[in-house]
């Protein structure tokens, strides 16, 4: 890699520190190039992105960003995965290490606010953004439903009374 690709990637890399929500960090230990692209691909599936770095160039792209507190994670052969969402990457990468032990979660980082492990899974055992928007919207259309189905309910009724009424007088 020469001078300019480094540049290239580091300016990439930042680009991507500069615009997502979290970031995790994962160690390889040794899996196949299938695991590889099937981890890969439940990844893009969740709206995140997946990308092996070199450490000396992500350290150099995480300055002057949010996540400067990972530097010290980034040891051995990792690489990062982030989503916009705060909890997409994190979702994708345990359950892909739930069924996978090739795969280490090293730490990540959501904002400055540098996560364990631990800290990894307990974010994804949240909803995500697109469940809590789905929820929110469910929340407020119910007491509309409900609304709706009261204001036609006399009205139907009346109706009945009516037609009671005119089967009556036949």
């Amino acid at each position: 890699m020469d001078r300019s690709q480094k540049a290239e990637s580091v300016a990439s890399l930042n680009a991507v520190f500069n615009e997502v929500g979290v970031v995790v960090v994962t160690r390889n230990l040794g899996m196949t190039v299938a695991q590889s692209t099937d981890l890969r691909n439940k990844i893009r599936d969740a709206g995140a992105s997946y990308k092996v770095a070199k450490n000396r160039l992500a350290k150099l792209a995480i300055k002057d960003t949010s996540y400067e507190g990972i530097g010290e994670l980034l040891t051995g052969p990792t690489a990062i995965a982030a989503s916009v969402d705060p909890v997409a990457a994190a979702k994708a990468v345990v359950d892909f290490a739930k069924t996978n032990d090739k795969i280490e979660i090293v730490g990540g980082s959501m904002g400055s606010q540098v996560l364990t492990p631990e800290g990894v899974k307990a974010l994804a055992s949240m909803p995500s953004l697109d469940e809590l928007r789905a929820k929110l919207i469910g929340l407020v259309q119910a007491p509309a439903t409900k609304i709706a189905q009261l204001s036609t309910a006399p009205a139907a009724k009346l109706a009945r009374v009516f037609g009671a009424y005119a089967k009556e007088a036949a």
